[in-house]
């Protein structure tokens, strides 16, 4: 409430000697020009504008600024302004919190706009996954890294130095300015580099892009339709479903091509692909532990599910059982089947070893994943179900044409011993009567 003082004239000399008296708290000095607004002083000498008004019956006080920061023309101009919005019914304190709400919103908006590729893409690394997975796979983590590589270090093979990931340069943009010309332009000059790897960092940026269209401060600032321009669209490479597999001919040349590799663990591990028909991660990933040599049964990782079980066939298990146990850097046992020197303890990449069995060989063209695709031809030639080879590769029931139900590992071994066998018998050349 107003203290019972004298309105006068506020000026110069009157602010600066106005003093509080002895024993008070506070004092205020009311200005005739505009009578709303008061000079308070307090007992060490700070003197402050305030403006005081009744709103639906109540007082309120609201500070201006101190006599130092506010000339007194314009302490009268804002005591004023407030003035008239009390008179109109409005809150001032209440329109200056939104003003408040209104100028941080625009600070976040501003502050949004200056986001770079790179800080959401360390992000994306960091909390995004795929679908139905818990997180990436070390090997697509370590394409994401390399596609975003600065370069310019010396190349582990050969002379020079290695060049920029193909999506490096878009991180040093803002979010905001990705937009279909800037990705197009972008995806061309990567395509003269290589079309192929090119459009792998395009589909990786779709995913990202993907990811922040869902993340709420990133939203606004993406679409999903910049990475699907025409020009794009018309310059993405011919995609081809793989449909490569072994020949039965050509089973005795790859099998005696495979088992002269001087890498035991790359020998047996590729053989154990096509006669299980098991995803390459899945067979690199297996451990002695789940191994059952006993009761002859081998348990893998699932790619769609948790864990699955199938029967150790006879000549798998002597081939297993024939593998050394090899140690880690620390002198223990390593815990893999197909256990390696490299970073993950386990064989990391057996391509090189299997281009060099199939020149030997001389077939063209036959992938890794090929062996899986052989693996359930051959067992149809063999006679088993279709169900059945569909629970040893791992799919689910849901995903096959015949909709099977899964069989017990008993139920399943005459099956996959019949495959075995098969397989066995064309590595051989010799006849197999199924």
């Amino acid at each position: 409430m107003k203290q019972s003082v004298a309105r006068v004239r506020l000026t110069a000399g009157r602010i600066e000697s106005f003093a509080c008296p002895p024993g008070k708290s506070q004092a205020f000095l009311w200005d005739t020009d505009a009578p709303a607004l008061a000079l308070r002083v307090t007992p060490t000498g700070r003197r402050t504008f305030v403006f005081e008004a009744r709103l639906a019956g109540e007082s309120m006080r609201i500070a201006i600024g101190t006599v130092t920061d506010w000339p007194l023309g314009e302490a009268r101009k804002r005591a004023q302004e407030l003035k008239r919005l009390v008179d109109a019914g409005i809150d001032p304190r209440e329109e200056e919190r939104k003003r408040q709400q209104q100028r941080a919103a625009e600070a976040a908006r501003e502050a949004a706009e200056e986001l770079t590729v790179r800080s959401a893409w360390l992000r994306y690394m960091e909390e995004g996954k795929p679908k139905r997975r818990d997180a990436w796979k070390p090997r697509y983590l370590a394409d994401m890294q390399r596609m975003t590589a600065p370069g310019g270090e010396p190349k582990k093979r050969g002379s020079g130095l290695t060049l920029p990931g193909h999506i490096t340069p878009l991180l040093s943009l803002r979010l905001s300015q990705i937009d279909e010309d800037r990705l197009t332009a972008w995806f061309l000059a990567e395509s003269r580099r290589s079309k192929h790897q090119a459009t792998r960092a395009l589909m990786m940026f779709r995913g990202f892009l993907r990811w922040c269209s869902i993340q709420p401060e990133y939203r606004r600032l993406v679409s999903t339709e910049v990475a699907k321009g025409a020009a794009i669209m018309d310059n993405l490479p011919e995609t081809k479903r793989r449909t490569d597999a072994l020949e039965a001919a050509q089973v005795s040349g790859w099998w005696a091509a495979v088992a002269q590799l001087p890498n035991q663990v790359a020998s047996a591990y590729l053989r154990a692909l096509l006669l299980t028909g098991a995803r390459r991660e899945e067979m690199a990933a297996l451990k002695w532990a789940d191994v059952d040599f006993r009761w002859q049964k081998i348990t893998i990782a699932d790619k769609v599910g948790d864990t699955r079980t199938f029967p150790l066939t006879s000549y798998l298990s002597k081939l297993l059982q024939g593998l050394p146990r090899a140690k880690g850097s620390d002198g223990e046992a390593s815990p893999f089947v197909f256990a390696s020197a490299s970073k993950t303890g386990r064989i990391a990449d057996p391509r090189s070893s299997h281009e060099r069995a199939l020149a030997t060989a001389g077939i063209d063209g036959l992938t890794l994943h090929g062996l899986r695709r052989s693996f359930s031809l051959l067992g149809e030639a063999a006679g088993a179900p279709a169900g059945a080879i569909a629970q040893v590769m791992g799919h689910r029931p849901s995903a096959t044409a015949e909709g099977y139900r899964p069989r017990s590992v008993d139920a399943l071994r005459p099956y996959l011993q019949r495959i075995e066998d098969h397989i066995l018998a064309l590595a051989m050349g010799t006849s197999s009567d199924h």
